[in-house]
């Protein structure tokens, strides 16, 4: 590396870490606020769709069977027995929340259901009405209470084998490490492209264009160094910017997950500790062939543009893009094994996370990513240095 080079880093990096407002709102700031803002969500998602542990829900019974008069010795369970004309009135008091559930029994419902005959064609089968409101919390619980006492409850009558019996065996046999790869693998890549090319966007227009607007620009052209020397230092030291960036607001992520997840992850079990060093530092390598490609692109437009704020717009259409092609992580199925596929820009970044987090990376594919990221860096170099040899594009004249 040159010392040309390593002193447009140097001014980049002074630009950046001599203003401590400017070095906290881009490097610090967005991991701190993810995992705020993701637990603050993961706990108020957590109290949306749960009750309370003392909550008692208010329930009424029309023509409840003698067979089922041990919900009401149930203690979160306010079980009152009505009659059929009081159905309206409980409707109502159901749909402005102030009653959770209405059970309405067929009359005789034992008798019905011990007569019952399903080989008998067109005999309707004694039929439980249960009536909630969806919007609330309490009374769709309640809903899947009631529900579920009645199911097993009709398994109960012609309960002829069991399924999954014993209490004390676990048939599940997806482990930790498969429940975190699911999650992380689907939600991750994306959030780490929307985030990395977040950081970049906030921080490469103004090294260029802002240079541009201010003038400054010129003072670097008619120094003795080569053009390509002026490009790599930007691109280099923007990129290692971006990269702490998105490092940041990786750590925030992955601290914030569980509180997003809330209850389904505790019992799921997961965690970031189920991957290794090895995949953090396989990570980290694509992360950074992405700062690069993200940064030479922006750094491109930038070189174009005529201001800050119209390199910023020109940028919005490419930060889409890469939205887009960001949710292919979501759409399940894995990370593709077709090579040629990882030679496309930013989609082979999210395929190769996405590979990483769900422990099934190719080493082929994950060296074409590399590979490609890094000649795509080098070729953005030499036009940019092409355009910093531009005075109509560097004067805008």
């Amino acid at each position: 590396m040159s010392k040309n080079m390593i002193t447009i880093m140097k001014k980049e990096f002074a630009r950046l870490f001599g203003d401590k407002q400017l070095a906290f709102t881009t490097i610090l700031l967005p991991g701190l606020m993810i995992f705020v803002l993701y637990s603050f969500m993961g706990k108020f998602m957590t109290q949306q769709f749960t009750t309370a542990e003392d909550y008692v829900y208010k329930i009424d019974a029309v023509n409840l069977p003698e067979s089922l008069t041990a919900l009401s010795q149930e203690e979160r369970i306010d079980l009152n027995q009505v009659t059929g004309n009081d159905v309206t009135d409980i409707k109502q008091e159901i749909q402005e929340q102030e009653k959770d559930l209405l059970v309405v029994f067929p009359e005789n419902f034992d008798v019905k259901v011990a007569a019952y005959d399903c080989t008998v064609a067109g005999e309707p089968a004694p039929n439980v009405e249960l009536y909630y409101n969806s919007v609330s919390t309490e009374s769709t619980s309640a809903y899947n209470m009631v529900a579920e006492v009645l199911d097993q409850y009709e398994a109960a009558l012609s309960n002829k084998f069991d399924i999954n019996a014993g209490t004390d065996i676990v048939y599940d046999m997806a482990t930790d490490q498969d429940t975190s790869a699911q999650i992380f693998s689907m939600m991750l890549p994306m959030l780490l492209m929307i985030f990395l090319f977040s950081g970049c966007m906030a921080i490469a227009p103004e090294s260029i264009a802002g240079e541009k607007e201010r003038g400054t620009i010129a003072t670097l052209l008619v120094t003795p160094m080569k053009r390509s020397e002026l490009a790599v230092g930007k691109i280099l030291s923007l990129s290692i910017i971006g990269l702490l960036s998105g490092v940041s607001s990786f750590i925030g992520t992955m601290l914030s997950m569980p509180n997003l997840m809330g209850a389904a992850a505790e019992e799921g079990g997961l965690s970031a500790d189920v991957y290794s060093p090895m995949d953090f530092i396989l990570l980290l390598l694509v992360i950074l062939s992405t700062v690069l490609v993200i940064i030479g692109l922006i750094s491109l437009i930038s070189a174009a543009s005529k201001s800050v704020k119209e390199a910023g717009t020109a940028v919005s259409p490419l930060m889409i893009i890469v939205m887009v092609i960001s949710v292919t992580s979501m759409m399940g199925g894995g990370a593709p094994e077709q090579a040629y596929l990882y030679a496309i820009p930013f989609y082979n970044s999210v395929q190769c996370m996405n590979g990483i987090f769900s422990f099934s990376i190719m080493p082929v594919n994950f060296v074409i990513t590399i590979l490609c990221n890094v000649i795509y860096t080098i070729l953005m170099v030499g036009i940019l240095a092409k355009m910093f040899d531009s005075e109509k594009m560097m004067y805008n004249v």
